[in-house]
């Protein structure tokens, strides 16, 4: 029979230690704990969702990796095109977990109404595209379909469909300047059949999405001819090395570039998130430990003379160390409890309703969005419950500085 966690239940469920001196104490390092674990949740969840959700968003537009010609073009237009008779098209035959590879081209336009106009980047995409990403994010009609004939559907964002007062449904003009200013420009007349909202402004303010034959019959490119491939992963973390991979599978007149590499900024900021997240958790873990330590060493000269008692009945300075830790693991326990349950309510809240909304401008999303991983969640609490115990190990130590001629009083 274990003698110490039998001692420690009868202590728990014992109606003095409810209405103890220590009894406020013990609450304060409750709430503590689960305050802790609350703002871990929090920060955990939002963290890694911010960081998931931007990923996301800059893949949509852009794919994991980019194939392009090996130019000096640094700007977000394809000058020169390149063959779609390639090795890796439509798929890479030594490289697994690709979940897609796609054509695109993009050409500078200009959308002009009766009453404004606005500069844009028309990109073409063709039937290989893959609409997960803006199926997710259409708040208004359908996705273009790009399986048959040249189509003019063009799928427009609500940032653009706002700005000029283009509705879903609408017919309107885009010119796009010839090689030859003299010239009269091309137009195109388009239809908006989907209106997105990805929330990231950056692109929403800039992209047209459309039929790449359009900028192959504009550039005098062949069928066979595109501005590049996009590739889309299976797994954002292999991202590094697949483009090591994609690099060395390619012809050497190609590039293959990450989006980490295109957008170093981006991804140095959410990177920092890391950083945020492992100090709120060391600082919380401290903050809960500190607070039952504290609570253990009340605990403990509450209850010397039954100390004194157990050591001259023979029990050991480890027997008796272990029937406060078995008390203060179900303190801990509780408070992990009480944490979890208001933690999840609020991460299924705002994962679900939207509660905390965001600036899109800095934050590149409409509201904070919620990343729930339960593996987490139970690393999380074991460690939380690992590192407060061995933080109460040493102030357990006092026991043994306890006399048991001393603390057992007669009366």
């Amino acid at each position: 029979m274990n003698y110490e966690l039998f001692i420690a239940k009868r202590i728990i469920a014992a109606k003095e230690y409810k209405s103890s001196i220590s009894s406020p104490i013990i609450k304060i390092a409750i709430i503590a704990i689960s305050l802790g674990i609350i703002v871990m949740m929090i920060a955990i969840a939002t963290g890694f969702g911010l960081q998931q959700k931007i990923r996301e968003k800059i893949s949509g537009f852009n794919g994991h990796i980019k194939i392009t010609n090996f130019d000096s073009n640094n700007s977000k237009i394809t000058l020169s095109p390149i063959s779609k008779n390639q090795d890796f098209y439509p798929s890479f035959k030594n490289i697994n977990n690709i979940k897609n590879v796609q054509v695109f081209a993009t050409k500078g336009g200009i959308i002009r109404t009766p009453t404004d106009f606005e500069g844009i980047i028309f990109k073409g995409v063709g039937s290989d595209y893959d609409w997960t990403f803006f199926k997710e994010y259409l708040v208004e009609g359908d996705i273009p379909n790009y399986k048959n004939e040249v189509s003019n559907e063009v799928l427009i964002s609500k940032e653009i469909s706002n700005r000029l007062n283009i509705n879903l449904g609408d017919k309107f003009n885009i010119l796009f300047v010839k090689d030859q200013p003299t010239k009269a420009p091309w137009l195109r007349v388009v239809t908006a059949v989907g209106i997105y909202n990805s929330g990231f402004q950056e692109f929403d303010e800039n992209f047209v999405i459309a039929d790449i034959r359009h900028i192959q019959k504009m550039n005098r490119w062949e069928e066979d001819e595109v501005g590049g491939f996009e590739v889309l992963l299976n797994n954002f973390e292999d991202i590094n090395t697949k483009s090591s991979e994609i690099y060395s599978e390619t012809a050497s007149t190609l590039n293959s570039q990450s989006i980490i590499e295109s957008y170093p900024g981006i991804f140095e900021w959410i990177s920092l998130f890391d950083t945020n997240i492992y100090l709120i958790i060391v600082i919380m873990i401290l903050v809960a430990g500190i607070n039952m330590i504290t609570a253990l060493l009340v605990l403990i000269l509450e209850r010397t003379q039954m100390i004194g008692i157990l050591k001259a009945l023979g029990s050991s300075n480890v027997s008796i160390r272990k029937v406060f830790l078995y008390n203060a693991a179900y303190l801990v326990l509780k408070g992990l409890f009480w944490g979890n349950l208001i933690g999840l309510a609020i991460l299924f809240i705002q994962k679900y309703f939207g509660v905390v909304t965001l600036n899109p401008e800095t934050y590149y999303v409409n509201e904070a969005p919620v990343y729930i991983d339960f593996w987490y969640i139970f690393i999380l609490n074991v460690g939380t419950l690992l590192l407060c115990l061995l933080m109460l190990i040493i102030p357990s130590l006092i026991i043994s500085k306890i006399n048991p001629a001393k603390s057992i009083k007669f009366e």
